[in-house]
């Protein structure tokens, strides 16, 4: 973040991930209390902010530790080095443990790990009173004095080591509380050269996403409940078997990898941006002219996603594009389709493309050192009203412009949850009228009709951004001047109508297939508003849609011009730590549907041609 304030791509972050924050069935721990001491944020145990100036009675101090287990020799050492912190203590007793108990890894002439925190007078007042009442995500802590060198690379003492430099990375986060799992992914992630700063705050990214998440199932809860108001002793559990088993690391697949994307994402050309010289597009002979078909989602899906989906749509190369080149907000995304790629054209009038353009009243309240001008790719889920108030605490606190920690700390929420300025020292998240713009749907097309505010949010943070879609269907238009009919899969709040009908092409007959009530009532609720006039015909379960279903509708109206749609990606997103499963998880598996449904569509119109 440092590197690149602006909220530009920045490719040590996975912002993309934020908009498809799906529920999980496993919760993972977030801290809520922090304090800092030195460039280390320390968590307590206890749900307090630890200091080593409150008074302990020594006996009773050593006995809790003497319970767990450990030996009175070692506990001395500990105090020793880190004073009657009984976090930073139980941190170097299960260090000197799992250092004990490893004698193939950790060989007897090598120096011990001992752990400790330095101070840096540096440090403002801030540092000490503001940021346990503002963080809400877990902390890093301890590390000893030959752990962190001067610009956060994380190394241990080679000499008479045996460990890896990624095992040794393992083993600080793991000391940390870190699952081991979580540890692995993050460095794989975040690539071999990345610190233990920016390892810990992938990891942090990804918990708090979850702890925060507003779609989280009732009876899920109350565990992640007692987790955050019990995090010292699940914490601290987990690190004490972790490290006592000294698993190693799970291996990520290649399929777990991330696809390398292409830089600009134009795709195949945007508006905004001078055409790529060397486009070159090659389509097999049967998937030329109509039935046309355009599938969508998520760009950064595991490695290997995007060349099966390919290999399932004909071998045709995915166009990989971010809608930051045609509005406000980041979104990349990865279409596959069979249009032609010539002469296309954008939607007039052209949407903001930047923050101020898009909310003009935010400019007046925006802090000089905030210098985003695009927003994140658009979420399911909001900040809370909680953490926009810490960040008016945070920031009113200072009549000028506050310290560098804090203005990252503000910018680091703002960029993740869209955050914008809407009073002095206010942020707040937008609005749902506001995101839609932002996405191009037109006003209030999500409100009313029974429909929350929570839902609104979830069904625009699942659509297509219109313009960008527009400006792919825009070849449709010369294609079929007497107006088209469409197959629209996953349709979810409409995107793919509403691109079309903006563009000026008259729906004569529209299946739509959605799942959600909510979606398929805004989309009726849409299509009633804007005086169609073709047929609307709604059905609920792709899984359902049967080849002898598909012969009846094309026998009906003449078969489909184009079949547009985008399966979910709840099993692709990166900010899915869990059942991040590709293509064969319970929900991205119906891609093949996609698939099956395309495939019928192609062969009962070619019959009855």
């Amino acid at each position: 973040m440092d590197k690149n304030p602006s909220g530009e791509d920045n490719d040590d972050i996975d912002w993309d991930t934020e908009d498809e924050l799906e529920i999980q069935d496993t919760v993972f721990s977030s801290c809520t209390n922090l304090r800092t001491t030195g460039q280390h944020v320390v968590c307590s145990s206890n749900g307090e902010a630890s200091s080593s100036s409150v008074p302990f009675q020594s006996s009773k101090f050593i006995q809790q530790f003497v319970v767990m287990g450990f030996t009175e020799e070692s506990i001395a050492k500990a105090i020793e080095q880190n004073g009657e912190n009984s976090d930073l203590v139980l941190d170097a007793l299960l260090t000197f443990k799992a250092l004990d108990d490893s004698p193939e890894e950790q060989p007897s002439t090598s120096p011990q790990l001992e752990p400790s925190i330095s101070s840096d007078d540096s440090f403002s007042e801030y540092n000490e009173n503001i940021l346990d009442d503002v963080y809400e995500e877990d902390s890093w802590s301890s590390d000893s004095d030959n752990c962190i060198n001067p610009v956060g690379r994380c190394y241990l003492n080679d000499e008479g080591s045996s460990l890896s430099g990624n095992e040794k990375t393992l083993l600080f986060l793991a000391n940390m509380g870190y699952p081991e799992e979580e540890g692995s992914i993050a460095m794989k992630r975040c690539g071999p050269e990345a610190s233990l700063p920016e390892l810990v705050d992938f990891i942090c990214a990804a918990q708090l996403a979850r702890a925060e998440d507003p779609y989280l199932p009732e009876d899920v809860k109350p565990k992640l409940k007692h987790i955050l108001n019990d995090f010292g002793g699940y914490k601290k559990r987990k690190m004490y078997n972790g490290l006592c088993k000294r698993k190693k690391p799970r291996e990520i697949s290649a399929e777990e990898e991330t696809i390398r994307l292409p830089k600009p994402m134009i795709g195949f050309g945007v508006p905004t941006e001078p055409v790529p010289t060397m486009v070159q597009r090659f389509l097999p002979k049967k998937t030329i002219g109509p039935p046309f078909f355009y599938y969508e989602n998520v760009a950064l899906a595991p490695k290997g996603v995007w060349d099966t989906i390919k290999r399932f749509l004909y071998e045709i190369e995915p166009e990989f594009v971010d809608s930051r080149y045609f509005s406000a907000t980041q979104r990349k995304r990865g279409y596959l389709h069979n249009l032609p790629i010539e002469n296309r054209f954008p939607l007039f009038p052209l949407p903001p493309r930047t923050i101020h353009e898009a909310l003009p009243l935010s400019k007046k309240w925006w802090p000089s050192w905030d210098t985003r001008t695009k927003l994140n790719c658009l979420q399911t889920a909001i900040g809370s009203a909680k953490l926009t108030d810490k960040i008016r605490k945070a920031v009113e606190k200072y009549d000028d412009e506050p310290p560098l920690e804090v203005q990252k700390y503000v910018l680091y929420q703002c960029k993740k949850w869209n955050l914008v300025w809407v009073g002095r020292n206010k942020v707040a998240p937008l609005e749902p009228d506001e995101v839609e713009m932002l996405l191009g749907f037109p006003k209030n097309h999500t409100r009313g009709g029974g429909i929350s505010r929570t839902d609104r949010y979830k069904s625009l943070g699942n659509s297509f951004q219109v313009d960008t879609v527009a400006y792919h269907l825009s070849v449709l238009k010369d294609l079929f001047p007497d107006g088209i009919n469409v197959l629209s899969l996953f349709s979810g709040i409409g995107g793919g109508e509403v691109a079309l009908y903006r563009l000026g092409i008259r729906l004569n007959n529209v299946v739509s297939v959605e799942k959600s009530e909510a979606n398929r009532n805004i989309v009726r609720s849409w299509w009633e508003q804007t005086n169609q006039r073709g047929n609307l015909i709604h059905f609920d379960d792709v899984q359902l849609l049967s080849r002898d279903c598909l012969e009846k509708l094309i026998g009906s109206f003449g078969g489909f011009d184009m079949v547009i749609g985008g399966s979910p990606c709840n099993n692709l997103a990166g900010s899915n730590r869990v059942s991040r499963d590709g293509l064969e998880g319970k929900e991205s598996s119906l891609f093949f549907d996609y698939v099956r449904i395309l495939d019928d569509v192609k062969s009962i119109m070619s019959r009855h041609r």
